[in-house]
This record gives structure tokens, C-alpha cells and sequence, in this order.
């Protein structure tokens, strides 16, 4: 088989499903076949919110074996949400569930660490956001839950690296997930040793940090045997699924940012090296690894997360139709903050939540699913597009076109509303921006692809939408806007 009809699988894993996909690359394009597709979510034990990973490894194995079926495979990696972690005995065994990050076990944690040890100290050490799900305070959290659980555990693992290693048999910390960890110094490129220390994680606990791209080994004779891959290479993609969708984006010269759409908007620039300034601190951006040794500030808002919820409790009705309604209902409704904390937890009763809020800050209540998508989305978009200002304050330079990635890029309403408000020009695509990322770090580290040229592949693999922005009275909701972000009624 030549270089360039490689096959490699990428196993995306997200909050709400996982699939496992085929790709090779013919002609300077990238091929991808979805091979299978599996839920995921939270479930409750005994009050606490957990994942199922021998779930999830269940259906990975099937995915293999599907892919197995396609002829030889070169390789495998995973991608996942961040956070989130495992811990291992001596015997390299679960020593506990994997804890899901919207477990209500972290509430208060944060506010207490940073208390103690203090914010700047803690960005100063990890340029990470404080969010209160933070892999830092939910150990911290854990060992107050079990004390002495973290003495007793040999290795902790990200979800990614947990499956890296049982597929593979090597424990890795690939750094782009690493980076999440607010435990990470991204200028040392190491471990926040002092950090660890002021937090009583032990430092031995965690594994050693690999860069995207690094080869495991091959998949394990157990592996082999269950599917079929015997010689398939087990590579770490930038195992973060926001790093792989951001390696994917499409994306030419200067002057552009990027916006992951989906339960989370991942909002932000590539740039060099970490940018750790007061301002920085002051908009609670993010520093986190990247591709090919780049940096992604950027920030975590509150994403779609509230429009699946209040499907959830409209009982799973067609996303399309809602969004079709939506764009129907007059301009000029009421807008929440997306990333109120009230929003965080799920639950049914998201809806109501929305309506409260609105109540609370003078404003009209939507009583029907048009009205709350509609204040939903274009509530999402002035939180994007406020992002998007910060961002030019903090590095100085000037964002003229914002490339949509993910599952929000199939949104158009969504879309035109980010353009209209941002003022920028928003280009969408690719939908499966994560799945190419994935499988793009693994032919690049297999030399399928030259190196620096992943967006050139997608920029000829993909059809991308344009959405330019047109006028309208957009300065006088994005100061209604402000003033509800800053605990203002409207009318006020």
C-alpha cells in the first residue's frame, strides 16, 4: 500500500456520542467514513455524575473491528473532552469511577483553592481559566470525597490517555489535554510542580507529557485479538477534542479566529506562546497546547449545551424545525448570559431557568420553544462576539474573519447572527472538523502529509459557507447585552 492510501481511525468521544472513523488520504484530499456511531453520557450512582468507560470501550472495540473489515489499518488515536480523568492502582487497575466534570462534588471547591493559594499565583503557574470543573479542583475535590484516595492511586490518566493505554499498554499524558489540566506550566513545557505541591497532588501521579503525533506502539495482542489490527500503530492525536477540531480549521494568513461549536464554543486565536498578562487574568482566557507547538487562547462558553437541554425537556423535538421557528420570531427579545452558572448543571427544567433569568433582569419572559432558541442562540452570539473584542485587547491584533468548526457550523441562523453581531465575516465548515484533526496529526506523524500543511488538506477536502455581516441596530443590543452580563437590569 502506497504512502498516501494509508487508512488510519480516529475514535472521537464527546460529551454526547462517539464514532469511530475511517480516513486516508488520496491526492492531497482527505477521505473520511463514519464506521460507527455510539451515545455517551452521564450516569448518576448513588448521587454522584460518572462516565462509562467500559461502555465506551465496548463499542470502541466494535468500531475496530468494523474497520478491520476495510483492510489493514495503519493506525488509531483518540480524541475526547478535557478534564476529566482516571485513577490507577499499583496494579494499573481503575482505583474509582471516572468522575464526569458537571458532578456537582466540585461546587465551592474553586472559590476555596484560589482563596488559599490565590489566582494569580495559579494563572501566573498555568495560564488556564478558572472554570470550576477544572481537572485541578475536581482532584482536590476527590481527595476530600475519599481521603487518601490520591496517596493510594499510582497514575492518573485523561480519558484519551486511559484508552491510549489499554489500547496500546503505554501510559502517556499527551499535552494538549495535559495543558487543560490547570495543573500544566505551558511556558516550562512540564508539570506545575510548585503548584501540585501547594495543592497535595503528588507530583509522581502524574505520566509523562508526549507532544500530537507521538507513536505508542502498536495495539496490544489483546487489542489484535478482539479486532482484527494486529500492527496497527496506536498515535496520540492532539487528544483534546477542541486541539483537533483547531488543527482542522481551514484557515489562510493572518487575521482569523476560530469558533468549536458545539455543547461547549471554544473561542480564540492561535498564537506562538502563552499569553499570561493582568488582561489575560482579567478575561479568564485560556493558554492550551496546541498543534505543531502552538498556543490556543482562548475561552470556554457556554455552548449549545442549553439548546439540547431545553430539546431534552420539549421531549427531543427536530433541531431544524426549532431553528427554522426561531429565526422567525421578531429581533428585539430578551437575551440571557450563557455562562450563568445556573446554566451548568443539566436537567429539565432548563427552560424555566431561561425564563427566570429574563425575569430576573426586567426583561420579556419567552413563553414558546421559537422564543427561547431564539434568545438562546443570539444570546450565544453576543457572548461570542464580546469574546472576540477581548481577545483583540489582550494580543493586539485585529480579527477579521471568524472560522465556525464543528456542529454549530450546519446552524445558519446561528451563523448569521455571529457575523451580524461580531461584525466579522464568518466562514463555516468543516462540520467534522474534530474527526479531521484526529486523522490528520496521525498521517502528518506518519508522512502522509508535510509538515504544516494539515489546513491546506482541509481547505481542498471541504465546501465552506460565507456568511458576510450586514447592518442593523446591533450596538444597542450588545449594550442591553453588557448590562445583563453585569448583573444590570435592562431597563435600569
Amino acid at each position: 500500500m502506497s504512502a498516501e492510501a494509508l487508512r488510519h481511525v480516529a475514535i472521537d468521544l464527546g460529551a454526547s456520542g462517539g464514532r469511530v472513523a475511517l480516513g486516508t488520504i488520496q491526492d492531497g484530499r482527505l477521505a473520511v467514513e463514519v464506521l460507527h456511531r455510539f451515545p455517551n453520557g452521564g450516569v448518576l450512582v448513588r448521587g454522584g455524575l460518572y462516565w462509562d468507560v467500559l461502555g465506551l470501550w465496548r463499542e470502541i472495540l466494535h468500531g475496530l473491528r468494523l474497520a478491520a473489515g476495510h483492510g489493514p489499518i495503519h493506525s488509531v488515536g483518540v480524541d475526547s473532552w478535557a478534564v476529566d480523568y482516571a485513577l490507577l492502582d499499583e496494579h494499573d487497575l481503575l482505583l474509582d469511577g471516572v468522575h464526569h466534570y458537571r458532578d456537582r462534588r466540585t461546587d465551592g471547591v474553586m472559590e476555596a483553592v484560589t482563596a488559599r493559594v490565590g489566582r494569580e499565583v495559579i494563572y501566573g503557574a498555568t495560564g488556564i481559566q478558572f472554570l470550576p470543573f477544572n481537572t485541578a479542583y475536581q482532584l482536590v475535590a476527590h481527595e476530600r470525597q475519599a481521603p487518601g484516595i490520591l496517596r493510594r492511586a499510582r497514575r492518573l490518566l485523561m480519558v484519551p490517555d486511559l484508552l491510549h493505554f489499554w489500547l496500546s499498554g503505554r501510559q502517556a499524558g499527551e499535552v494538549t489535554n495535559a495543558s487543560t489540566t490547570q495543573l500544566y506550566d505551558p511556558r516550562r513545557g512540564e508539570w506545575a510542580a510548585p503548584l501540585l505541591e501547594a495543592l497535595g497532588i503528588p507530583a509522581g501521579l502524574l505520566p509523562t507529557v508526549v507532544p500530537p503525533g507521538t507513536v505508542l506502539g502498536e495495539v496490544t495482542p489483546e487489542v489484535a485479538h478482539e479486532t482484527g489490527l494486529a500492527g496497527t500503530r496506536v498515535i496520540a492525536p492532539a487528544t483534546h477534542d477542541t486541539a483537533s477540531a483547531v488543527a482542522a480549521v481551514p484557515a489562510s494568513g493572518e487575521g482569523w479566529a476560530y469558533l468549536s461549536s458545539g455543547t461547549w464554543s471554544l473561542v480564540g486565536v492561535e498564537t506562538p506562546r502563552p499569553v499570561l498578562s493582568p488582561t489575560a487574568l482579567r478575561y479568564n482566557l485560556t493558554n492550551e497546547a496546541g498543534v505543531n507547538g502552538t498556543t490556543r487562547l482562548l475561552k470556554n462558553v457556554m455552548g449549545l449545551w442549553t439548546m439540547q437541554e431545553c430539546r431534552r425537556a420539549w421531549g427531543n423535538p427536530d433541531f431544524a424545525t426549532l431553528y427554522g421557528d426561531a429565526e422567525r420570531v421578531l429581533e428585539g427579545g430578551p437575551l440571557i448570559d450563557p455562562d450563568d452558572p445556573r446554566f451548568l448543571p443539566p436537567g429539565l427544567d432548563m427552560p424555566q431557568r431561561i425564563q427566570a433569568y429574563c425575569a430576573e433582569t426586567g426583561q420579556a419572559i419567552p413563553q414558546t420553544p421559537a422564543e427561547i432558541t431564539r434568545c438562546v442562540l443570539e444570546s450565544l452570539a453576543h457572548r461570542c462576539a464580546e469574546v472576540l473584542d477581548e481577545l483583540e485587547e489582550v494580543t493586539g491584533g485585529r480579527v477579521l474573519t471568524l472560522h465556525v468548526v464543528g456542529g454549530g457550523a450546519q446552524i445558519g441562523f446561528l451563523n448569521g447572527l455571529l457575523a451580524d453581531i461580531s461584525g466579522r465575516t464568518v466562514i463555516a465548515g468543516p462540520v467534522e472538523a474534530t474527526l479531521l484533526g484526529n486523522l490528520l496529526v496521525q498521517a502528518e506523524a506518519s508522512g502522509s502529509i508535510p509538515g504544516g500543511g494539515l489546513r491546506e488538506v482541509v481547505r481542498a477536502s471541504e465546501v465552506l459557507t460565507h456568511f458576510v455581516p450586514q447592518p442593523g441596530g446591533h450596538a444597542l443590543r450588545r449594550e442591553a447585552f453588557r448590562r445583563i452580563r453585569v448583573g444590570q437590569t435592562v431597563s435600569s
